[in-house]
């Protein structure tokens, strides 16, 4: 029997009544017995003993999915105690309950989380598990499961398996999530998807983990670490040592690194070296021009580079050149050179000296020949008379890498030292020669290329010309020759220094196996250890350091090699290279300000004394930058004074050039005292030039003295004052003075005109006289005696004010005069006795009048 899980369901009963039954032979009930089955039998027709079986409470599958009880029927013939009924034989009833799918499929666990390597295919990456509470096989099983995320590249089957359709890629995608539902087999949806979390983990490969590749430093802010979380890994592999190479490449800024991008000059002044030296490829100017022709590569950061290209070269003019070069001197020059292709048998001429005219003897030399550096030095008869050394030869991978360097050449003859990037280096060969035999041939010194003057008669029968060979290929800055000393390996050094370079912070933690090495510009570390996990400490603390003020911005690029040593064998990893970048922000650029009066006005006399007037005395130079802070939460700009060096303050005149004969513009030596200053001056100006504070400089050029002896026809005289950081970098405004010259007022007739005062000297005032005669103007006319009293004292104040001017007029006329040898035609004027005629009867009128001419 089956019954459906609703209550109250129907079944037909008959129940035969023979002779069991007795009575009226009717059936008047049904009893259920055992198990308390939620049933109850009911009496249809007790002639027939048709009965119906029905549920008394509703029935669950899920609860209980079958029910067997006992059924006995009792007919009519009981007492009013009922003791007397008889009942049938036993019956047993089975009932089956039928399922209806009511639920629907539910996951067993709410995420499902699994990881896979890439590049490999699983039969089953994990398995999801969804159940029915339906009673019955048909709605309790789950029939399929389904991915319902679109474009994934996994499948799931039935039994829940999920596998990859691709093999994955971490670079490509380190995790994925997709959802999966499930159906029963009545095809009854899940009513929540589950979530499935796929990672892809990367196969093991040896290299350096968790390192960014872009780095950014803030100008200012010290040492930057590198890589704080980098870590090598080794796949599991016993290692018996790690050696890391970190390298700095910086050749594309200026000079090869990040340098105080001064004049050569003020290099050499801040390094300590020695004066006297010669600058051979100086900023071309009027009274530098002969390194006006050449080709310069001025575009990094105000670096001063000339560029030879094989076509080019500069004779250096005779005032310029060193004399006499003793048995000691230095030759100094940042070259970069490459290799030149099919010129391998030329050589490239860096300096040379040889003869200007009819002969072609070259005194001595500096060039390059199949990337070897040669120093030729010959000598004069008059200095050795016997076969010495002359020819210096050094073979360094440097001379054609295509990087800058600094060389420096010093000479204590025999004995010739080359300096490279402040490493020193012995000539691997010198060849001897005899010395040069005298003569009155002047020699001609040369940059770029060799001067060839000898006068071969060519192939068609003409004379050849003077002319330029052995062309140099490559780039110069900074040549220098200083006679009579060498250069110290200190002051090499600090000529080269790089202001930024690779650092290690907190060396005292360091692990003991750990060494290190950096190169002498620190643009190279090398880290070496036996223990993994001491080699990633030790490269955490890799930082970069720029200690310029204002720093060149860009790109500094990194570059990591690894070799790692396994114990019996010489190499057992390869580890990738790692290439990353430093980005160096932009400073805050300083602005530079010069302030003061505009407009100075002094008399004739001041102009012609021993030191003239200081136009520039009130002069201040200040220096800001915009910076952001933060206030309220939010970053705000704001002005900021900074103090830093100058490099150069240049004063030029306005209009016409100075005149030598009659005016000049200079600063004494002593103005410069203590200070890391020097001055040039001419007819268009002075400079003033060195490495040195904002204060030495302002206290420099309140020192200027403009002077003019001859002042007569002058009227005016214009200046234009400006200031320079890092060899133009940055630069000041433009700061104009004018000074401007007072002369003599012209003669006067009248002597109340002479009482007036000259415009240059102080107005005196007399506010008690003005009352007093102010007071007798309103009341009745003064007594007599009265305005005698006021108009002598007028009159001597006239006088006291007229012999003061006059003795003052009389010592400038004296010294113009020892200047001189006489006044100027348009100064002279009346040297008489002065005689003031005073009439004490004017009325108040005339007095008041008089009193006003002075007051003017």
């Amino acid at each position: 029997m089956h019954i459906l899980g609703v209550p109250f369901l129907l079944f037909w009963l008959i129940w035969g009544h023979s002779c069991a039954l007795g009575g009226k032979g009717e059936i008047c009930a049904f009893k259920i017995y055992g198990q308390d089955a939620p049933f109850e039998a009911v009496v249809l027709n007790r002639t027939s003993g048709e009965g119906v079986l029905r549920a008394s409470s509703p029935v669950d599958c899920e609860s209980q999915k079958e029910y067997t009880f006992i059924i006995q029927a009792y007919d009519c013939g009981a007492g009013p105690s009922g003791a007397d009924w008889k009942k049938s034989h036993k019956a047993v009833v089975h009932i089956q309950v039928d399922d209806v799918n009511e639920f629907c499929p539910v996951f067993r666990e709410p995420l499902y989380k699994a990881s896979v390597t890439e590049g490999k295919i699983y039969d089953s990456i994990l398995q999801v598990e969804a159940w029915d509470q339906d009673c019955s096989p048909q709605y309790s099983q789950i029939c399929n499961y389904e991915i319902v995320t679109a474009g994934t590249p996994f499948a799931i089957d039935r039994n829940g398996n999920i596998r990859n359709t691709e093999r994955l890629s971490y670079d490509k995608q380190q995790s994925y999530k997709i959802m999966v539902t499930a159906f029963d087999c009545g095809q009854k949806r899940a009513k929540e998807d589950v979530a499935v979390h796929i990672d892809v983990k990367p196969v093991c490969k040896p290299g350096w983990q968790g390192w960014n590749k872009r780095v950014e430093y803030e100008p200012g802010t010290g040492s930057r670490q590198l890589f704080p979380k980098m870590h090598l890994e080794t796949c599991g592999g016993p290692l018996s040592g790690v050696k890391a190479m970190v390298e700095l490449q910086t050749n594309h800024i200026g000079k090869g690194c990040d340098r105080e991008t001064y004049s050569e000059k003020s290099l050499q002044k801040l390094c300590g070296a020695a004066s006297g030296s010669t600058d051979l490829l100086p900023a071309p100017s009027p009274s530098t021009n002969w390194t006006a022709s050449l080709l310069t590569d001025s575009g990094r950061d105000s670096d001063l580079i000339y560029r030879f290209d094989g076509h080019q070269a500069a004779n250096v003019p005779d005032h310029v050149v060193p004399q006499n070069l003793t048995d000691q001197f230095t030759i100094a020059t940042w070259m970069k050179h490459g290799p030149s292709p099919g010129l391998r048998a030329e050589k490239e001429t860096l300096l040379c000296n040889s003869d200007k005219t009819e002969m072609n003897r070259h005194h001595y030399s500096l060039y390059v020949h199949n990337c070897r550096l040669v120093f030729l030095l010959r000598r004069d008869f008059t200095q050795v008379d016997t076969f010495r050394p002359a020819e210096f030869h050094w073979k360094l991978e440097q001379i054609c890498d295509k990087e800058w360097h600094y060389y420096v050449i010093n000479v204590e003859f025999p004995a010739v030292t080359l300096f490279v990037d402040g490493v020193t280096y012995e000539p691997y060969l010198v060849t001897d020669d005899w010395p040069i035999h005298t003569s009155k041939i002047d020699t001609q010194l040369t940059v770029g290329a060799c001067w060839q003057a000898d006068l071969m008669i060519s192939l068609g029968g003409e004379v050849a010309t003077p002319r330029f060979t052995q062309y140099f290929h490559g780039s110069l800055s900074g040549l220098t020759i200083r006679p009579g000393r060498i250069e110290t390996q200190k002051v090499i050094s600090c000529l080269q220094a790089c202001k930024e370079g690779l650092d290690i912070n907190s060396l005292e933690s360091l692990a003991k196996d750990i060494k290190f090495h950096f190169n002498p510009a620190q643009s190279v570390l090398v880290v070496e250890g036996e223990d993994v996990d001491s080699i990633n400490t030790a490269m955490t603390k890799v930082s970069y350091i720029n200690s310029r003020q204002f720093p060149t911005p860009g790109l500094r690029r990194l570059h990591i090699t690894t070799t790692v040593q396994c114990f019996g064998e010489d190499t057992c990893l390869s580890i990738p290279d790692i290439k990353a970048v430093v980005m160096v922000l932009p400073p805050s650029e300083p602005r530079i300000t010069i302030t003061g009066s505009n407009r100075l006005v002094r008399p004739a006399g001041d102009l012609r004394g021993p030191l003239g007037v200081a136009p520039f005395k009130e002069l201040h130079i200040t220096s800001t930058v915009m910076k952001g802070d933060s206030f309220g939460g939010s970053r705000r700009p704001g002005v900021m004074e900074v103090m830093h060096n100058l490099d150069y303050c240049d004063v030029l005149v306005i209009g016409e050039e100075l005149n030598p004969e009659r005016e000049s513009l200079e600063i004494h030596h002593s103005a410069l005292l203590g200070k890391h200053l020097d001055a040039t001056n001419s007819t268009s100006g002075i400079s003033i030039y060195g490495v040195d504070s904002m204060a030495h400089y302002e206290q420099a050029l309140r020192q200027v003295h403009y002077r003019n002896w001859r002042p007569a026809t002058l009227s005016e005289r214009r200046f234009r004052l400006t200031c320079s950081e890092l060899n133009g970098r940055y630069t000041s405004n433009e700061f104009n003075l004018e000074v401007s010259v007072l002369h003599h007022s012209a003669p006067v007739e009248h002597v109340n005109h002479m009482a007036a005062q000259p415009q240059y000297m102080r107005p005196v005032h007399h506010p008690l006289m003005i009352h007093t005669l102010n007071s007798h103007m309103s009341g009745p006319a003064p007594p007599a005696a009265t305005v005698v009293i006021v108009v002598c004292i007028a009159a001597l104040v006239v006088i006291v004010v007229i012999g003061v001017y006059r003795i003052h007029a009389t010592h400038q006329d004296g010294f113009r005069e020892d200047e001189d040898g006489g006044k100027d035609p348009e100064e002279e004027w009346d040297n008489s006795a002065l005689t003031i005629t005073v009439n004490p009867m004017e009325n108040v009128k005339g007095a008041q009048a008089l009193d006003e001419e002075v007051k003017e």
